[in-house]
């Protein structure tokens, strides 16, 4: 049981005493989230996080998902039974209007078709179908900002990786980088396209988050050299009940066939404003750990949150005690202070 720790690196993270206080915390990986990352920032990241630290730097690539563009504020709300028109250009969005990437996904949706953005459920419906655009009705109202994570009602055809992953990719092999992470690894030959470009002495984590993940989970394993469950796009397309069960189908799998697997998504959600967990997610953490976990991954918690250092003590002293932790330790020993 390693129990190692993935922390991604963003805005509130991006700093050298951030960097070497979680490395002192025995962080395995430091990921780049290429979906937030700018392509031309990519290079100077990595540089950036090795001149705070030597432990390995990890590309996730964006992979086979849609995400609606950028957006004009912070957040825009859309109201239900209002009108909108979906761009197949890029543009900037607002109230009115909005596009996703890729384009060529963009490009296959059909009238009836039923597109929901991020997970605050807000939904729209095409209802007809122009040269350069889209028009369609909100169904479901709310709030959008930019660059979400976007679900259609049907399967649409995906290349398993973005242009700027591939352009990503090359940059990470010219800086030496031997760590790359799958999002979305739906088939057994999106994992040969990523190690053929990644090259054969790259480690390629791959992400299950999505159907197609998980029916194919044994021959994507095989490929594998470790798998991430992203508990957080899996519930999109899963029914939330039926994650803690999948989750632990998955982890057996993988231990099975001997291929380390991390969990990700709202292990400790709580600590992106706050710098105390809730119960449930410190027993969310321990039961991952003893369902048979190699390693955990933070997010938000370390990208964006207010207490990037506090989320890994916490899950180092989470791993310390579970490692403590017997079926027959005495009371005593429990409350006993380290």
């Amino acid at each position: 049981m390693n129990n190692d720790l993935l922390v991604t690196l963003g805005p509130t993270s991006m700093n050298k005493d951030t960097v070497t206080s979680c490395a002192e915390l025995g962080v395995y990986l430091f990921r780049i989230n290429l979906s937030h990352t700018p392509i031309d920032q990519v290079e100077e990241t990595i540089k950036r996080i090795r001149l705070w630290t030597d432990r390995p730097v990890c590309l996730d690539s964006e992979g086979a998902q849609l995400r609606n563009g950028a957006m004009k504020d912070e957040v825009t709300e859309f109201i239900k039974g209002e009108e909108i028109r979906i761009e197949l250009d890029s543009v900037i969005g607002n109230s009115q209007r909005l596009s996703f990437n890729p384009a060529s996904v963009c490009r296959q949706f059909e009238v009836g078709d039923k597109i929901q953005v991020d997970f605050n459920h807000v939904q729209f419906e095409v209802t007809e179908k122009f040269s350069d655009h889209y028009s369609a009705i909100v169904l479901n109202g709310g709030f959008i900002g930019s660059n979400k994570a976007v679900d259609v009602n049907r399967e649409l055809v995906f290349d398993s990786l973005t242009k700027k992953d591939r352009q990503a990719i090359e940059i990470g092999n010219r800086n030496n980088v031997n760590h790359f992470a799958l999002s979305f690894a739906n088939l057994p030959e999106n994992v040969d396209t990523m190690r053929e470009l990644c090259g054969g002495g790259a480690k390629i984590i791959c992400k299950i988050e999505s159907t197609s993940g998980v029916n194919n989970l044994e021959s994507i394993i095989q490929r594998a050299d470790e798998i991430l469950i992203d508990r957080g796009d899996l519930s999109r397309c899963v029914p939330i009940e039926r994650i803690p069960f999948l989750q632990r189908r998955i982890i057996s799998t993988a231990r099975l066939m001997d291929t380390p697997v991390f969990v990700a998504t709202n292990l400790l959600e709580s600590m992106v404003t706050t710098q105390s967990p809730t119960r449930a997610e410190v027993n969310d953490v321990v039961s991952t750990l003893e369902m048979g976990a190699n390693g955990l991954v933070l997010a938000a918690e370390t990208a964006i949150g207010k207490y990037p250092v506090e989320a890994v003590q916490m899950i180092r002293s989470l791993i310390n005690e579970t490692k403590r932790w017997t079926p027959n330790t005495s009371i005593a020993d429990l409350m006993r202070t380290q």
